[in-house]
């Protein structure tokens, strides 16, 4: 018997004896009645999530949700409607406005989440039941996802390995898509919207149905933006995209369970910017008197393919579901020529989770499940940054929830096996790429509590052990990243990452005041990050190493949120966070791309619910400010300070009744209303070169942009029952 087999023998052991212990004792209330389950209307983005007690409850912005109660860990919720109302070139952007969450961007069209300090593969995404995966591991690479299809997002904060294994120590990004139709309906919606900064027009068209169980929904998207612009740059050079997806679901429902086949394709197309400068004019190159739609070399264009079969199957006291998906991601960068790639990536990747709940009439809940994944990444272009490579993991976890009186407790135990296998790679004669294997395995688990004091009131406690295994880019990569402008070498002798995080929380929420308060604090042990050195492997390239050493990052999050009439909404959110590597100089002692504390404070005023032809008026306001950045990796020049800034944002909207039913939702914004000229420490392009002339380094973010968005939705005639 191999190494691998032992190790896994060794988990499968482990996880079994927890079972056995939870066996015993739920054993003496078993018999509980079937849960009641709608046959019809099922959301299917729901099956894995629903009875594992992280995030099952249903997304929602009310407070006194009663499933809310129960969790232990800090969790940000976005509903449909928060989302239509917010202005945002892609869905990262808009999910940024949450206590915690921050986006790493590369101007308009790019944005990777970060949560609480923390981001690229330590977050993992979810999309349409399946954690995504491209090529997450790129500073420029974003996430292949239709905006316009996300219906709701729940964004989990802390390591939750437990449920996902390696990649999910800083959290989880859920994003899920419409729910499925009522029986016997036909309906839909129609959506567009314009922004006024870079041109940005985006379309969409959806339409679902459900006879009789028989569930099908079809959607069509469609966005382009041209070159943002800004007081400091005017407008930037590689910051246009397009972007076209399509999607669809045919599925059964039924009394005892589902099936559901998901399809989905996705295409951009991305400028690259650079950043560089005129010598004399100080003006960015490849500057354009007006903006341009289609992009100029160099560009990126990303083709995401998703198949995705969701199965579960009820019983009389839980529920047994299994997922299976594939996805094909293909990654090309064109640099001299429009027709020809120099560099291209494409990821094979098949993920399969399956998971059975059993539920004893004592309230004690049991899930328990396995999930992994299989990938193959291979090189077809003429360039190469990272080897081609294999990628097997898999996992076992088991865990439980059981309440007693005000007290709600949860925890679980998980087991992970993943090994890399980097293949060799003889470029013109040249070792480019050396043949090496990698194995990491990690035992993990979380454990928590709420304390219900009394109605409205409630203590969460949580403490979590988070696991990520090096992905290839910090283990092998080896040359020229052109979408960052720098020379990247990985480190192959790089440990995988451990974490214990601890949570305490405090909610307190009345019938006209809400408030909440969440601490953290994150031990990381071998965290991996990359920092420029004084090295020159290519001329006019940085060079950048990865390295690792211990880290702690601390902080919290602070929010309150007041009714003092039920028209008026006021609410103020602050959010800290302190990332420092440990036992190291004053000028490598704070990790590189660490937020800045961030202070927002909203006011929003609902003029009337019940208009003869216009409903749910709203008008409101928002300043977002974002304190100086004066901690920040200092070392040979990897980050610069940013200075402290203030975002001035307003927005209107109404739904537009005709005859007393709703024919459209309109939605009006400003963002950045006093147009200030700023840089997000968060900014890839803050690194960038200097203005001669101005003596600023870097691009600016986006200026004032105004924006309107108007969804119709559509009713068809409806089967007959």
């Amino acid at each position: 018997m191999n190494g691998n087999a032992w190790k896994m023998r060794r988990l499968v052991v482990a996880v079994a004896a927890v079972l056995c212990w939870l066996g015993d004792v739920g054993s003496s209330a078993r018999g509980q009645e079937p849960e009641k389950v709608q046959s019809e209307g099922i959301d299917s983005n729901d099956v894995f999530y629903k009875h594992i007690h992280l995030s099952r409850f249903v997304v929602s912005t009310q407070s006194n949700n009663p499933e809310l109660k129960e969790v232990p860990v800090p969790i940000s919720t976005m509903s449909g409607k928060e989302l239509r109302q917010t202005t945002a070139t892609n869905v990262v952007d808009a999910i940024a406005t949450q206590p915690g969450v921050s986006q790493i961007t590369t101007g308009g069209g790019i944005a990777k989440p970060v949560i609480r300090g923390l981001g690229y593969n330590r977050i993992v995404t979810v999309v349409d039941g399946v954690r995504q995966e491209g090529q997450q591991w790129g500073d420029e690479h974003g996430i292949e996802v239709d905006g316009a299809a996300v219906n709701a997002v729940e964004i989990i904060k802390g390591p939750a390995s437990l449920l996902y294994g390696s990649d999910a120590m800083a959290g989880v990004l859920i994003l899920k898509s419409a729910g499925i139709a009522p029986t016997g309906e036909v309906r839909g919606n129609v959506s567009t919207e314009y922004q006024s900064n870079n041109g940005l027009w985006g379309y969409s068209a959806f339409v679902e149905g459900n006879q009789h169980g028989l569930v099908w929904n079809a959607r069509w998207s469609q966005k382009g933006a041209h070159e943002y612009q800004n007081r400091y740059d005017g407008y930037v050079p590689g910051s246009q995209f397009n972007e076209r997806a399509v999607a669809g679901l045919l599925g059964l429902n039924r009394d005892k369970g589902f099936s559901h086949l998901r399809l989905s394709w996705y295409n951009t197309q991305l400028g690259i910017i650079e950043g560089e400068r005129d010598t004399t004019t100080g003006a960015l190159l490849g500057d354009d008197e007006a903006p341009m739609y289609a992009a100029n070399l160099p560009f990126q264009r990303v083709t995401h393919y998703k198949a995705v079969w969701d199965n579960a199957y009820y019983l009389p006291a839980g529920k047994v579901s299994a997922t299976v998906a594939y996805q094909q991601n293909q990654r090309q960068e064109y640099e001299e020529s429009a027709d020809d790639y120099e560099l291209y990536f494409q990821l094979h990747t098949l993920t399969y989770n399956a998971t059975f709940t059993h539920t004893w009439k004592s309230g004690l809940k049991l899930t328990t499940g396995i999930g992994g994944m299989g990938q193959q990444s291979r090189n077809l272009g003429e360039e190469y940054l990272i080897p081609a490579y294999g990628l097997f993991d898999a996992g076992l976890f088991a865990m439980a929830s059981q309440g007693f009186k005000r007290w709600t407790f949860s925890g679980g135990v998980r087991g992970d096996l993943r090994t890399l296998h980097s293949k060799e790679l003889i470029d013109d004669g040249v070792l480019r790429f050396s043949d090496f294997q990698r194995d990491y395995e990690a035992l993990t688990g979380r454990l928590g509590a709420v304390w219900n004091i009394r109605d409205g009131v409630a203590l969460r406690a949580n403490v979590s052990r988070g696991f990520r295994a090096p992905n290839l880019s910090e283990l092998a990569a080896n040359g020229v990243h052109e979408g960052t402008n720098r020379y990247e070498v990985g480190n192959a002798d790089l440990k995988a990452e451990y974490s214990w995080q601890a949570d305490l929380g405090a909610d307190y929420s009345t019938q006209h005041l809400t408030a909440q308060i969440a601490l953290f604090a994150n031990h990381i042990d071998n965290y991996i990050f990359a920092h420029r050195t004084n090295e020159v492997l290519q001329a006019g390239t940085d060079t950048y190493r990865y390295t690792q050493g211990d880290a702690r990052l601390m902080g919290f999050e602070v929010g309150i949120d007041a009714h003092p009439i039920h028209s008026l909404h006021i609410g103020t959110n602050f959010a800290y966070v302190d990332a420092q590597q440990l036992h190291q100089p004053a000028s490598s002692r704070y990790l590189p791309l660490t937020p800045p504390a961030n202070w927002k404070t909203d006011v929003k005023w609902e003029i009337t619910h019940s208009g003869k032809h216009l409903n749910h008026i709203f008008v409101a306001a928002e300043a977002d400010h974002y304190f100086a950045q004066n901690h920040y990796y200092e070392a040979y020049g990897t980050e610069t300070r940013t200075p402290k800034y203030t975002l001035v944002n307003i927005s209107a909207g109404c739904d537009i009744l005709v005859k007393g039913h709703k024919r459209a939702e309109l939605y009006l914004t400003v963002q950045n209303l006093l147009d200030a000229a700023y840089q997000s420490h968060l900014s890839r392009l803050k690194q960038t070169d200097i203005n001669v002339v101005t003596g600023q380094q870097g691009v600016y973010n986006m200026g004032r942009n105004i924006g309107v968005k108007v969804v119709v939705p559509l009713s068809f005639k409806s089967y007959t029952p």
